[in-house]
């Protein structure tokens, strides 16, 4: 859900030798291209009118494309912001998907968005509560069960949430490759 700590966990990663797109960065291009203000509202109603259009793996259709043009190798890839279970398909045709959902509660998500200074962060309680029903309204619960793995933010610090992440995520890779292998140099 947002705010809860995914590109927190994109950040670490792409620390660790990863290449990240998020989701929402490929959003608000598209409403930059439209000449769209990058509101909450206008960016939530592009986002449905893009799914609308373009089927509910939308966002995944257009990040394909974007990867197709500004990246020579696709190998560690993070993409920030999964919504639902069509975009990991239509993800998975290009290879390994691994889903890590990031869970925090209300309240810590609430004050995650505030902190973070976006010009698309909820105005009050109730367009958070709106944006909240919006996410849920496009299927991100079913993302969020089906994920491979959940890592609760709601008091870890920083350097904790670190850890947990590159624990799941080197266990995946090793899996993948069937071998042992350091994460490219985790920095500890």
């Amino acid at each position: 859900m947002p705010g809860a700590g995914k590109s927190t966990v994109a950040t670490i990663l792409q620390q660790n030798g990863f290449s990240i797109i998020t989701m929402g960065d490929v959003v608000r291009e598209e409403a930059k291209r439209r000449n769209l203000e990058l509101t909450d509202s206008n960016l939530g109603n592009l986002m449905l009118e893009l799914r609308k259009d373009l089927g509910p793996a939308a966002i995944a259709h257009l990040i394909l494309k974007k990867m197709g043009r500004e990246m020579n190798i696709i190998d560690d890839m993070v993409i920030d912001g999964i919504r639902g279970v069509e975009e990991v398909r239509r993800l998975e045709s290009i290879g390994h998907v691994k889903v890590l959902a990031v869970h925090a509660s209300t309240n810590t998500r609430y004050n995650h968005i505030k902190q973070r200074g976006r010009s698309d962060v909820p105005l009050d309680n109730n367009d958070f509560e709106s944006r909240d029903k919006r996410e849920l309204d496009i299927g991100i619960s079913e993302a969020i069960a089906l994920a491979d793995e959940v890592v609760s933010n709601n008091n870890l610090t920083k350097e904790e949430l670190k850890h947990r992440v590159l624990a799941i995520v080197q266990k995946w890779i090793d899996k993948i490759n069937n071998r042992s292998y350091g994460l490219r140099d985790i920095k500890e």
